[in-house]
């Protein structure tokens, strides 16, 4: 919703939200805690009795069954989006957040960019120049991992443009790295963070899997990978720093499980957009096809939950983002940065829409409900034996 316009919670919900099982995360004023919900003709059901958290919800092999039973109802989810109930948590709790990085060539095109530009946005635009008529007409519709890669790959190397996110984004071996801990993802209409410290940084809008223990990809959800491009720009060693701070993992607003209706084929075939509308009348849109992306959906789910790497409580993964934001904002040749107060509004038909304000992390709300909070919460509302 563009800033100024009242939001409502049907703006949230996918266009054929009425043949949609969506699961989500309220913090319930009346229950007085978080509650796994199930969001149905407009209401929150509460999911609580049958499981305590989200991630052991999603591990039950019986959930289709239970999910068309009668379920308590806390009201209505306008009275979420509004505040009187409560309001909206990001959809996950105890899994594991993690991302895989340079996974569309625009994006993986604006990493070299950054590595080159050593971080100085103000480098940027010439490099690109120099580097988007080569690198971009050869990445353009590669498969990662595939023979014509290993081609590219060679090629690149005698010209001198090999990278460390050129062989991520086009090698065998996705870069698959954490991105928030457990619990501290923020939700829809929350403040997302940018570090005082970075003068050029960006939304990542993403596609976001939802993985079961077992590796079963139960549905999806859609993200926002805050990043700093100049801190990772820096050094690829400060990726932490650059991804992980805090309120700069927005996911939200709901989990879309598969079924009949929505299919891993289908999620493959979603379209995702973007708008950014900043409080000095600065906007920015643009949209982008799943289909672009360079390594099959349950390929990075194989890469990520295998016999060699377990999450016993479920996982989360990023698709990576296939947004290269470079329109200009503070001068000629400087792209796009975030300010203070910009609305970042994340789309997709399927899947709804993901609503955040920019801050600053040191001004953002500190995260202080973690694991050890949520376990005292629940036990204290007599919850302790479904957790």
């Amino acid at each position: 919703m563009a800033s100024g316009q009242p939001l409502t919670a049907a703006a949230l919900l996918p266009q054929d939200a009425d043949r949609a099982t969506l699961l989500g995360r309220v913090w319930s004023d009346n229950e007085g805690g978080p509650c796994p919900v199930k969001i149905h003709a407009g209401r929150v059901l509460n999911l609580s009795h049958l499981s305590a958290t989200l991630s052991g919800l999603l591990e039950r092999a019986d959930l289709a069954d239970i999910l068309a039973a009668d379920l308590p109802d806390l009201g209505p989810l306008e009275g979420f989006v509004d505040g009187s109930l409560g309001h909206l948590l990001a959809p996950v709790d105890l899994q594991a957040v993690k991302a895989a990085g340079v996974t569309f060539a625009d994006s993986l095109l604006e990493r070299v960019i950054e590595e080159q530009a050593r971080g100085d946005a103000t480098r940027a635009h010439e490099v690109r120049a120099r580097l988007a008529p080569v690198l971009g007409d050869s990445l353009r519709g590669v498969i990662a991992g595939s023979a014509k890669s290993a081609k590219v790959k060679a090629l690149l190397s005698d010209l001198g443009l090999w990278s460390q996110y050129l062989e991520v984004g086009i090698g065998p071996d996705a870069e698959i790295f954490t991105k928030a801990q457990p619990m501290s993802a923020v939700g829809c209409m929350a403040a997302v963070g940018i570090h005082p410290a970075s003068d050029w940084n960006n939304p990542e809008p993403e596609v976001v899997l939802v993985i079961r223990s077992d590796g079963t990809i139960l549905g999806a959800t859609l993200g926002n990978d805050v990043n700093l491009r100049d801190v990772e720009g820096r050094s690829a060693l400060l990726l932490g720093k650059a991804k992980d701070n805090n309120a700069s993992c927005a996911i939200g607003p709901f989990i879309r499980l598969f079924d009949d209706r929505f299919t891993q084929a289908d999620l493959e075939a979603e379209t995702v957009s973007l708008r950014v509308e900043g409080e000095d009348g600065f906007v920015m849109t643009g949209e982008s096809p799943m289909r672009a992306i360079s390594r099959p959906p349950s390929d990075l789910a194989a890469q990520l939950l295998n016999r060699s790497h377990q999450y016993p409580d479920g996982v989360v993964l990023f698709l990576g983002t296939m947004f290269a934001p470079v329109q200009d904002r503070r001068g000629a040749g400087q792209g796009f940065t975030h300010d203070v107060g910009d609305v970042v509004e994340i789309a997709s038909p399927r899947l709804g829409r993901l609503i955040n304000r920019v801050d600053r992390t040191d001004a953002c709300p500190e995260w202080t409900f973690g694991v050890g909070a949520l376990m005292r919460n629940l036990i204290g509302r007599g919850l302790g034996d479904r957790i």
